[in-house]
C-alpha cells in the first residue's frame, strides 16, 4: 500500500495490454471502456503523447471512452476534437463531478492532480464551511456545463462520479429533464445489460424469478430471440452444474433461511405454511417473515399481489405456487402495476399458474381438466420424467404481449413445452433440485425435516396451467376449486385414475398422454 507501481514480467503493464488480452481471449463477449484524460494523464510526457496512447487502447479493441472529471465544457469539447483529429471515432462520454463539499473536492483534486479553475475557487473559498451552499453551487455549475455539452451534439451520454453521494447527481438530472421519477419497464422482465443480449426480447416464463439462472444457461447462444420465440425443436440450454447451483443459491444466510423456512419441519403441512407465509407476507409460526423461497429470491412482484387472496387459499391446501400472472386485457402500457414498454401502448396477458402438488391432487386435477379443454393448456411432470400435457409438443404459447404505436406486436413471455422440460426435468432438474440444494440441505442428513423435503422432491409433480381465454375472468382458480371438490367428495363408483405416463423426454418427445 502506498508504494510506487512496478512493472511485472509477462504482466499487464499498460491498459493496452489488458484490452488486447480481453479481445484475444473473449472476442466481443465484453464491451470494453477505457479512460480518457481531457487535460492529459498527469504522468504522460505530454498531452499529445497521452492522446497517442489513448488511440492505441481504442485500436486494441476498446468500444468507448469515459473521461476523467473536468471543470469546463470547452476542455472536454477540445479533447473530443483532438481525438477525432487523430482517428479516434468511438463514443466519448464526459465524466461529470458535481462539487459537493470543500474537503472532498480538495481530496479528489489531490488524487487526480487536476487544477481547479480560479473562478470556481473564488466562489467556493468564502463558503468552504457551508456544505449545503457548496452543494447548491456544484449542482448549478454541473447543470450549466452539462447543458453546453448536450447541446454541442458531441455527447452520446453523461457519466457521473457520485462518490456514493447521489443527491446532487439526482438534482442535476432533474434540472436537465433526464430524471424519470417512475421508470417504465422496457419489458415485463429485467433486461440484461450485456451487449450480446441487447436485442433479446423473448424469454420462457419459467425463469421469471430466476433470471441469473436463465442468463447462465443461455450464455453460449450466438443469437437471442427477437420478436418471437419461434418453433422450439431444440433450444440449447446449458447444463446447470453443481457449482452454479451453489452460485445461484439464495442471497440469505443459512440462519436466516432456517428462521424463514423452519428450524424443524414436522409434516408436509409445515411446508404449506411456509409457502402461505411467503404469499401473505405474514410472519410464520416462529414469528419470522418469509421473504423468499428457493424459486423466488425476492418478495412478491406487484402484479402477483393482484392474486394474493387466491394464492393464499390454494397454498394452504398444498398447491405450492412458484410462478403466476393474472389475465390482462388491454391495460395501458403506462399502468403502474402491469404496464411495460413505450407509452401509448396496450398490454395483454393470459393467466398463468405454476405449482408443485401431490400425486393425489394431480390425479383429481387430470379428471377436472378434461372439461376445460381447449381453453386451458396444462403440462405436468415429475422428477422421474413422467410427462403429461395437452399442449403442442413443439409450439410455444405467447402468454404476454403488447401493442405499441408504429411497432409490430411484441411477445416477450412464452410458455414453451421444450423449455419447460429443460427447466423441470433435464440438466440437473433445476426446479426439483432446488428442493434439495437450497432447502433440504439446511437440515442434518436423515433428519425428519430433511426427509419431508426429500419426500416432496421425489413424489410431487410440477404443473403449469395457461388460461387461453384472456378476455374472460381467470378460470384457473375454478379449476383448482373443482379439483378440491373432487377430492373432498369423490364419486364412489369411479376408481382412482393415475397420472398418464409416457416415456421420458430423452426417449420420446412425440405422442403425450392427455393430448
Amino acid at each position: 500500500m502506498g508504494a510506487d507501481w512496478e512493472e511485472e514480467e509477462a504482466g499487464f503493464n499498460y491498459a493496452t495490454d489488458l484490452v488486447k488480452h480481453i479481445r484475444c481471449e473473449f472476442d466481443d463477449y465484453f464491451d470494453i471502456c477505457v479512460a480518457g484524460y481531457p487535460t492529459g494523464h498527469p504522468e504522460a510526457e505530454s498531452y499529445d503523447e497521452d492522446l497517442r496512447h489513448l488511440k492505441e487502447k481504442v485500436d486494441a479493441g476498446a468500444d468507448f471512452i469515459i473521461t476523467q472529471l473536468f471543470f469546463r465544457a470547452d476542455t472536454f469539447l477540445k479533447f473530443v476534437r483532438d481525438c477525432r483529429a487523430i482517428g479516434i471515432t468511438c463514443p466519448i462520454l464526459p465524466g461529470i463531478f458535481p462539487i459537493q463539499g470543500y474537503q472532498s473536492l480538495r481530496q479528489l483534486v489531490k488524487l487526480s492532480k487536476l487544477q481547479v479553475p480560479e473562478e470556481i475557487m473564488q466562489v467556493i473559498e468564502p463558503i468552504k464551511d457551508n456544505d449545503a451552499a457548496i452543494r447548491n453551487y456544484g449542482i448549478e455549475q454541473a447543470v450549466g456545463m452539462c447543458r453546453v455539452l448536450l447541446e454541442s451534439g458531441e455527447v452520446p451520454g453523461l457519466h457521473f462520479y457520485t462518490l456514493n453521494r447521489e443527491v446532487a447527481t439526482m438534482e442535476v438530472l432533474r434540472q436537465l429533464g433526464l430524471w424519470i421519477e417512475d421508470p417504465r419497464r422496457t419489458l415485463p422482465w429485467a433486461v440484461s445489460a450485456h451487449p450480446k443480449r441487447k436485442v433479446e426480447d423473448v424469454r420462457p416464463i419459467f425463469w421469471a424469478s430466476r433470471p441469473k439462472s436463465y442468463i447462465y444457461r443461455t450464455q453460449d447462444w450466438d443469437d437471442f430471440p427477437n420478436g418471437r420465440w419461434g418453433n422450439s425443436s431444440s433450444p440449447a440450454f446449458g447444463e446447470l452444474n453443481d457449482y452454479y447451483l451453489f452460485y445461484l443459491k439464495s442471497k440469505s444466510s443459512k440462519d436466516a433461511l432456517l428462521k424463514m423456512w423452519g428450524e424443524e419441519l414436522t409434516s408436509e403441512q409445515s411446508v404449506y405454511e411456509v409457502f402461505t407465509s411467503y404469499i401473505t407476507a405474514q410472519p410464520n409460526v416462529a414469528g419470522h417473515k418469509v421473504m423468499c423461497l428457493p424459486w423466488n429470491d425476492d418478495p412478491l412482484a406487484p402484479e402477483t399481489n393482484l392474486l394474493k387472496d387466491e394464492l393464499d387459499k390454494v397454498n394452504r391446501r398444498g398447491v405450492l405456487t412458484i410462478n403466476s400472472q393474472p389475465s390482462i386485457n388491454g391495460k395501458p402500457s403506462s399502468d403502474p402495476i402491469v404496464g411495460w414498454g413505450p407509452p401509448g401502448g396496450y398490454v395483454f396477458q393470459k393467466a398463468y399458474l405454476e405449482f408443485f402438488t401431490s400425486s393425489e391432487n394431480v390425479t383429481a386435477l387430470l379428471k377436472v381438466l378434461k372439461k376445460y379443454e381447449p381453453r386451458v393448456n396444462y403440462h405436468i411432470v415429475n422428477v422421474h420424467g413422467q410427462n403429461t400435457t395437452n399442449a403442442h409438443d413443439m409450439q410455444p404459447n405467447a402468454v404476454t404481449w403488447g401493442i405499441f404505436p408504429g411497432r409490430e406486436i411484441v411477445q416477450p413471455t412464452v410458455v414453451d413445452p421444450v423449455s419447460f422440460l429443460y427447466w423441470k426435468v433435464r440438466s440437473k432438474d433445476e426446479a426439483f433440485a432446488l428442493w434439495i440444494e437450497q432447502w433440504a440441505k439446511l437440515y442434518e442428513d436423515e433428519s425428519p425435516s430433511r426427509m419431508i423435503i426429500k419426500y416432496i422432491h421425489d413424489n410431487y409433480f410440477l404443473v403449469n396451467l395457461v388460461d387461453n381465454d384472456f378476455p374472460l375472468d381467470n378460470c384457473l382458480w375454478q379449476v383448482i376449486d373443482d379439483m378440491f371438490e373432487l377430492l373432498d367428495n369423490p364419486p364412489e363408483e369411479q376408481p382412482a385414475e393415475q397420472p398418464a405416463e409416457q416415456p421420458n423426454d430423452e426417449q420420446s418427445d412425440k405422442e403425450q398422454p392427455g393430448k
